[in-house]
């Protein structure tokens, strides 16, 4: 009989976007035709030069360790690419490279928190968002957000949730699964709170109707970013992601990288600096695409009698209100997956602020997108 799970192991619940993933999988290996509007992967090709870079890599030099912090030539072009992106100088000391950015908030919260300490956050949250910081010991809080006013993280809000416990405010922009982009004036006001601000940008360069976002490394050298390359670039199998830090932390975080990771591999860091040079063009392709694709799921999901309050601004997720539909989320999902082979995110991975909700991916293209809105109609008749 094999030993229960620690209390931290066992705080840890599934995260339910892969689980309908997997099932889905375990489906269409029976011969059943699924369409993907679980996941948060584009389907669009990673950058030619970056694909070439990894396997000229692979062809012509050691796969060896790196540097735990990542080759300094990543590291620099990631640095030299903020400066463009927001007019920030930062030192490619203060960027570390990691397998995505799971790890990236792993290693941010190693170092932040000790046992009991909290984490304020707004919700609906990306799902893993506090099963992450349960691992490292720590106890979300979270902080309503409300569709109406655009999901946005509001300043007094988060004041009202700090505790002496409180050790850090996570914010996301785009967000996972509103795409709500924060306001410049309520970052600020969070950040002036004192204490430190971690900010996951993964989705910055994914926005639409002129949108802007701001970077918390625009407010202060105090912060910790995670940011990466899986969906601007297409590259979610790649796994390559960075933590950009305070230089304060740097030398216990490059401990900490050490210990848990050793380096990120070789050659997909040098996919990473070739994607920096020359994948603009996926960029804006992605974004055009969504920006269209977004709008035809939310308006055929409407017609079909889901409420979608507000279109995203970022990201490529439409979060839709399906309480007239059913109570449970999960139950939902799981019908529509099993009987219109449709493959959803019930909106409980997101918190208790999401049960009764779905989320849906666009990041499939127009034709299939269409024929899933057709085969929802089907099934809710």
């Amino acid at each position: 009989m094999s030993p229960p799970p620690s209390k931290r192991a066992a705080s840890v619940s599934p995260f339910l976007a892969m689980e309908v993933m997997e099932r889905a999988l375990a489906l269409e290996r029976a011969g059943a035709e699924i369409i993907h509007l679980e996941i948060g992967e584009p389907e669009f090709p990673a950058p030619p030069a970056a694909v070439a870079a990894c396997a000229r890599a692979l062809a012509e030099e050691p796969a060896r360790y790196t540097d735990s912090r990542g080759l300094l030539e990543l590291r620099e072009a990631i640095a030299a690419e903020r400066l463009i992106r927001n007019g920030v100088t930062l030192d490619a000391e203060r960027v570390l490279i990691t397998s995505g950015t799971s790890p990236a908030l792993l290693l941010a919260f190693t170092y932040l928190l000790d046992p009991g300490d909290e984490v304020v956050l707004g919700t609906p949250h990306y799902a893993c968002y506090p099963n992450l910081i349960r691992a490292t010991g720590g106890v979300p809080v979270f902080v309503p957000t409300d569709a109406r006013d655009g999901y946005r993280l509001r300043p007094e809000r988060v004041k009202r949730a700090l505790s002496p416990r409180t050790r850090a405010v996570l914010v996301a922009s785009p967000a996972n699964p509103t795409g709500a982009i924060q306001e410049h004036a309520d970052l600020e006001a969070i950040h002036a709170l004192g204490l430190p601000l971690v900010s996951d940008e993964i989705y910055d360069g994914l926005v639409y109707d002129g949108a802007r976002v701001t970077s918390a490394l625009e407010l202060g050298d105090d912060v910790f970013v995670l940011d990466g390359f899986s969906k601007r670039y297409a590259m979610t199998g790649f796994r390559l992601g960075h933590l950009i830090a305070p230089a304060s932390a740097a030398r216990t975080l490059r401990s900490l990288a050490q210990n848990l990771f050793i380096s990120v591999a070789s050659f997909v860091q040098r996919a990473g600096i070739a994607a920096l040079a020359h994948g603009a063009g996926t960029i804006a392709e992605l974004r055009n695409a969504y920006a269209s694709r977004r709008l035809l799921l939310m308006h055929g999901l409407q017609a079909l009698g889901f409420e979608v309050p507000v279109a995203p601004r970022g990201a490529f997720y439409v979060f839709a209100d399906a309480r007239r539909f059913a109570s449970d989320s999960s139950r939902l999902a799981s019908d529509i997956l099993e009987n219109a082979r449709v493959a959803v995110t019930p909106g409980v991975d997101f918190g208790n602020a999401g049960e009764g909700w779905l989320r849906f991916s666009c990041t499939t293209t127009e034709a299939e997108l269409r024929e899933a809105l057709a085969r929802l109609a089907d099934f809710l008749r």
